[in-house]
């Protein structure tokens, strides 16, 4: 009987095994702006739930999310012989951003065969027109870095631009796009930085750029590359391990999507803005030393809510000192400064894990915006790290406090004043056992069974 009945629990559970739960964590008002964790699926609070998912793997590096779901590129993950080949396709995991439910895979493919190319989803991100993109790691012996546009409904990969590389022949592993990559609404430009496995590493920046239906060319005035001569610290002379770039997009309408500002945030130093010229703007040389990023992370972001400036970025890597895969989020300083920075939370409070990833140092950030019901600004935050995991977080005026349910309320059978799958566990174990508790008699009918699981998992999937 038991053996069917944890058959029967096992099967109504496994179609949530990537349901995530919350971080557990309330953060404070700052300046009148909260944020709240809407869920969490990662190393730290998720399990065996998010560790045992295709996602929890070392060739799934980088993730975005658009228009509500979030996309997780994952290199050479199933095979697929054809004829005599044996292809590892690449794949795009799915989930919603508004729950972390998983939704429907999409395996890739090109020309009509499965997409398998070595990392060939090394980076995945979205432009600045709701389009996915995806691009492969390249080495020094590979003159072109193909970019593709993925359909998001068949998974069937188009080539966008192979960016030259020119007489520059050096490692790339992660870009952006900032404009349209389809040239059909705006201006195009895509940057990668080129990469070394060891310092001093390689001051060589790529891009490519494209007028609204315009062609492809070299984005530094025709030259598809260039090197810059002015770092900070003023010691540096290259980039190093796996630099990522991050285009801002320029307040003047007719320049938005120019890209002619961008940050660089590298292995041995905190994020840097340069211009297109590659001069230093900005830098962390005049930032309180606290707000200091650990243990060589890579990954920023801007967004703006209610005329304010937000910067976030990468706190620590898994091998901070005392910290694991978290970001800062601070209000930029007059100017939009980086010195004049307020912190106003470090997301997870907790992390999102400290297991070595093989040191991939990409640490991804996604934002959208949108209002609440009173009609003020609020901006959705999606945080990824590489075998460690992902969150979402709401900011804004009226964002719900995370306070849970109180002490006592059905479903909460272990009472923690959340309701998630660490409850569904909890209630396997008493019907296992034959126990009870208030709590865990969620529908009211005075048994505990596989109707209240049933029934928290109503409350889990509808809050």
């Amino acid at each position: 009987m038991k053996k069917s009945l944890l058959l029967v629990i096992t099967l109504l559970v496994s179609a949530l095994s990537a349901l995530a739960t919350t971080d557990g964590q309330t953060y404070p008002e700052v300046n009148g702006i909260k944020i709240v964790n809407q869920w969490i699926f990662d190393r730290v609070h998720s399990g065996t739930a998010y560790t045992n998912n295709d996602i929890c793997n070392q060739r799934a590096r980088t993730a975005t999310m658009d228009q509500g779901i979030i996309y997780v590129a994952r290199s050479e993950e199933k095979t697929v012989i054809i004829g005599t080949d044996t292809i590892a396709q690449s794949v795009i995991h799915r989930f919603s951003a508004a729950d972390g439910s998983q939704l429907e895979d999409l395996p890739l493919t090109l020309d009509g065969a499965p997409y398998g190319r070595f990392l060939g989803v090394a980076s995945i991100g979205k432009d600045s027109f709701h389009h996915i993109w995806v691009a492969p790691m390249t080495s020094t012996a590979q003159q072109f870095v193909p970019v593709y546009l993925v359909n998001t409904e068949t998974g069937e990969l188009t080539l966008i631009v192979e960016m030259d590389k020119g007489d520059a022949m050096q490692r790339t592993d992660y870009l952006d796009v900032i404009g349209d990559i389809t040239l059909e609404e705006a201006e195009c430009n895509i940057m990668t930085v080129s990469g070394s496995t060891a310092d001093p590493g390689f001051p060589t920046l790529y891009r490519m750029h494209a007028d609204q239906g315009g062609e492809w060319e070299g984005g530094f005035d025709g030259d598809p590359y260039m090197d810059v001569i002015n770092f900070y610290p003023e010691t540096k002379t290259g980039f190093s391990l796996a630099p990522v770039i991050k285009m801002i997009e320029d307040p003047d309408e007719d320049y938005r999507y120019s890209g002619q500002m961008f940050y660089i945030d590298c292995f041995d130093t905190a994020p840097v803005i340069y211009d297109f010229s590659g001069s230093v703007i900005d830098s962390f040389e005049d930032t309180d030393p606290t707000l200091w990023p650990q243990s060589q992370p890579n990954g920023c972001i801007e967004f703006k809510l209610e005329g304010r400036d937000f910067f976030v970025y990468v706190n620590a890597d898994m091998n901070g000192n005392g910290h694991g895969c978290q970001a800062n989020i601070c209000e930029l300083g007059e100017g939009m400064s980086l010195g004049g920075m307020t912190k106003y939370w470090k997301i997870p409070a907790d992390s999102l894990g400290k297991v070595n990833d093989s040191g991939l140092r990409v640490h991804c950030f996604a934002v959208e915006y949108g209002v609440d019901s009173e009609g003020y600004e609020e901006v959705t935050l999606f945080t990824f790290k590489a075998y460690n995991g992902m969150a979402v977080y709401k900011i804004g005026r009226n964002v719900d406090s995370g306070t849970g349910p109180q002490p006592g309320t059905p479903g909460d059978v272990n009472g923690d004043n959340e309701i998630n799958i660490a409850d569904i566990n909890a209630l396997i174990d008493l019907i296992l056992t034959g126990g009870s508790s208030p709590t865990a008699d969620v529908n009211g009918d005075g048994e505990v069974n596989i109707a209240d699981i049933n029934a928290v998992i109503d409350i889990i999937l509808n809050s």
